[in-house]
């Protein structure tokens, strides 16, 4: 009998083999494609370019899609439309990971909000979770155990680049 795969097992397998994974959380994926951050810039330019894979859920497309028309960000015009087809274009999008068990348990969000970015991160093998949220942020320790690095842009973009060394 065959053995069966995971969603997650078959979604990775999508991915070029040594290409890095990355989760963005809302705020990040807002300085990029809203506010256009320079902290953000080469992040856009290796998903553009295919040298790095979102991994995302259809809940954040849906948090995405909800924050946007916010009154506090309408002096930026944001281009619903265009930000989301980035979104859909970009992402590899993923099945909702089941709520953690085992050791990944342990990886509680004191925002149950953002719970979702740090149980897929684990569940895809994510390499980065870049978010500039505090409560995330703080999981960068127990995070790391399971081998995702917990970073605000500004730190990711301060890594040596991928691929060289």
């Amino acid at each position: 009998m065959p053995e069966l795969q995971s969603p997650f097992s078959q979604r990775i397998a999508l991915v070029p083999p040594g290409t890095p994974v990355v989760v963005l959380d809302t705020n990040v994926v807002l300085d990029w494609l809203l506010f256009q951050d320079a902290a953000c810039s080469r992040l856009s330019s290796m998903l553009l370019d295919g040298q790095l894979h979102w991994h995302a859920t259809a809940s954040m497309r849906s948090e995405l899609a909800s924050v946007l028309p916010r009154r506090q960000f309408q002096r930026w015009a944001p281009d619903c439309e265009h930000i989301l087809s980035v979104f859909d274009r970009v992402t590899n999008l993923c099945p909702q990971p089941p709520c953690a068990a085992g050791p990944t348990a342990k990886l509680r969000c004191r925002d149950p909000d953002d719970q979702k970015f740090i149980d897929l991160a684990v569940a895809v093998g994510a390499r980065w979770l870049l978010s500039k949220d505090r409560a995330l942020l703080t999981l960068a320790r127990p995070a790391g155990v399971h081998g995702v690095q917990v970073l605000t842009p500004t730190q990711w973009q301060r890594l040596e680049p991928v691929g060289e060394g």
